[in-house]
């Protein structure tokens, strides 16, 4: 399946290949894009927080309440917004497109 990174400086792209059963966040630093996920993914930061397509948003699954309350402390968070790391790529997201927000800084660097 494909997803689609759109950088945060909203120019670039990173086109990348996952599998069923993929969390978006782990396919993301795979491919170098800047989010930290901190807490890897136990939804105690908002560092994985990254802005999915209007299109797309209505494909996913409804965010949790814990997940809603962590949104409320990502910077720059839109109505589309999710934390990539509760993101389980099945065959019915492929194709998925998603930004980086410009307000993403990766203190840890690249993995």
């Amino acid at each position: 399946m494909r997803v689609t990174f759109i950088h945060a400086d909203g120019k670039g792209r990173t086109e990348a290949e996952a599998e069923a059963g993929d969390i978006l966040l782990d396919v993301a630093q795979a491919h170098l894009m800047p989010l930290e996920g901190t807490c890897e993914g136990q939804m105690a930061c908002s560092t994985c927080h990254v802005i999915v397509t209007k299109e797309d948003f209505e494909r996913l699954p409804p965010a949790t309440e814990m997940e809603e309350d962590m949104l409320d402390l990502a910077a720059g968070v839109r109505r589309t917004s999710r934390l990539s790391c509760q993101i389980v790529l099945t065959a019915d997201l492929d194709g998925l497109t998603v930004h980086i927000p410009s307000e993403s800084r990766n203190m840890q660097g690249p993995r």
